[in-house]
Order: structure tokens, then sequence, then C-alpha cells
């Protein structure tokens, strides 16, 4: 193709956009709402993602040694517990450690260090982080195998609560993806259907006089791309500035649920460009299907 028919084709497709300004908008409209869904979806993925993540890596499976356990034997399961697969963090507190520590909580009340000065009843015990809330079933089986240890106290439950809540979003989002995706394609088919039964006596005299049926096919799909794209763009800015608002009231307004998941959200200078280079995407891809899609099976091009 040469050029100047490129040039001529590109300005017959912007010139149809404004020729069908009720139906560009309209189209325009929807894709973007559509788009504004998905970005909503992606961005409670990411933050559930994040959330889920962060909780697992404050986990802390407890591993309580035997109450007369040796230096030998500490060593011993030491050295294991270091090299149990998805340990990721490993703290040994001893028992004059933990003394201490519940002495501090409770000085108001009690002197737990006068009170067992001679028969310190807690046990030596390794505080473990696991590097994924999925594995913590595991390296609790692996950590009980281990010579010397008394008990595993493992937080299996709160994390089989995010575990499962993680998998539903991704999947809700997942399917509102797919739904929304489809909603697209359907709104750009029926726009240029439209569109092209509007134009069809033009479109039988470009025939009649010899236009290829790329020639005809390529300001359809100009329309088609150049509406997604300025959806796009709405949805994109939309989103962002959004995001950028929530993100600071979000930090601005700490509560004790929010300081429990990290105390802030995914900041946006981690997704922006997902979101951005995600909507250009959609909108060239979803209109160039919806456009090849409208004029394949209902034109006789």
């Amino acid at each position: 193709m040469r050029f100047s028919s490129f040039t001529y084709l590109v300005g017959q497709g912007l010139h149809n956009l404004r020729a069908n300004r009720l139906m560009t908008f309209a189209s325009m409209g929807v894709l973007t709402v559509c788009m504004l869904l998905i970005g909503a979806a992606y961005l409670l993925g990411v933050n559930i993602d994040a959330m889920v993540e962060y909780i697992g890596d404050q986990n802390e499976t407890v591993v309580y040694m035997n109450i007369d356990a040796s230096e030998e034997q500490i060593a011993a399961a030491d050295a294991a517990i270091r090299s149990t697969e998805h340990v990721v963090g490993v703290t040994y507190v001893s028992p004059q450690e933990v003394l201490t520590i519940y002495n501090d909580a409770l000085s108001d009340y009690i002197n737990l260090e006068e009170a067992f000065a001679n028969d310190n009843p807690f046990y030596p015990n390794y505080r473990v982080v696991v590097d994924s809330p999925d594995n913590i079933s595991v390296v609790k089986q692996q950590l009980e195998q281990i010579d010397g240890v008394y008990r595993v106290n493992a937080p299996l439950e709160l994390s089989n609560i995010f575990v499962s809540l993680q998998k539903t979003i991704s999947y809700a989002c997942y399917a509102i993806v797919a739904v929304l995706a489809v909603v697209s394609i359907v709104v750009i088919n029926t726009t240029i259907k439209i569109t092209v039964f509007n134009r069809r006596k033009e479109i039988g005299i470009m025939k009649l006089v010899g236009a290829t049926n790329g020639f005809i096919r390529f300001p359809f799909f100009v329309e088609g791309v150049t509406s997604g794209l300025i959806a796009a763009a709405i949805a994109s800015g939309v989103v962002c500035g959004a995001y950028y608002a929530l993100c600071r009231w979000y930090a601005e307004n700490p509560t004790n649920l929010s300081q429990m998941f990290g105390g802030q959200l995914v900041p946006l200078t981690d997704v922006w460009y997902y979101i951005v280079g995600g909507f250009a995407v959609l909108g060239f891809v979803l209109c160039g299907i919806g456009t090849a899609t409208s004029i394949r099976k209902h034109l006789n091009v």
C-alpha cells in the first residue's frame, strides 16, 4: 500500500468517527466503563495478592524444643530448621528471653523473673517464617520430624483462609475481565455493523469501481481502533487518578484493620504501566477483533 493511499484511508476512518459521532460516543462510553471495571478488578486482585503476601511474611510458625533439650540437640535442630525448604527466616528465643518478654508485659502485675528465678517453665523455641502461606502445612510436617522438637504451632487456619480468599478473588477477577472483554467485542461489533449498514450503498459503489477488500476494510479498522485507544486513554486517566487518591486517603487514615494488612495499598508507581499498557493493548486488540469480525461476517466484500 502506498503512503498516499494509507494516509487517505486513515483520514477516511477518522472522518467516519466524526460523521458517526453518536455511535462513536456510545461505543467509547461502553468501552470506557468496561475498562474501568476491568481496572478495578485488576487493582483489587493485585492488592489482595499483596495483602496475602504481607500476612505470609508476618506469619510465625513456633517450633518448641524439649524443655530439657541439650545444647547439641538445639544446635542440630537449628541447622535442620534453617535448611528446611520454604523457610526464609529463623529466630532462636531462649527460655530466659521468653521469661524476660513475659515479665516486661506483665510487670505491672507480677515480677516473673523473681517468681521463676530457679525454675524457668518456658521452652526454648524457634520463630520460623515461611515463604508462602501455601507452604506452611508442608513445613510444619517437616519441622515435627526434627529430633528434639516438642511441638510445632503453625497458623494453618489463618493461612488457609487467606489462600482460599486469594484464589476466589483471582478467579473472580479473571471472570470479570473475560466477561467484559466479550461485552466490548460485542459493542464494537454492533457499532461497526450499524456503520456498515448505513454505508452499504457507498461500499457497493466502491466495489463497482474496483476497490479491493482491504481498501474498504481499512477505514473501518481505523475507526474501531481509534475508538478503542481513546477509551483506553480516558479509562487509564480515571483509574490512575482515582487509585492515586485512594492510596493517599488510605495512607493518611490508618486503622487497626489496615495496619494488619501492611498499612498501605500497592503504590501506583508499581502498577500504572500495567494499567496504561494493558488498556492500550485491550483497546487495540478488542476493537481490531470486533472490526475484523463485523467486516467478515456482515459485509460481502
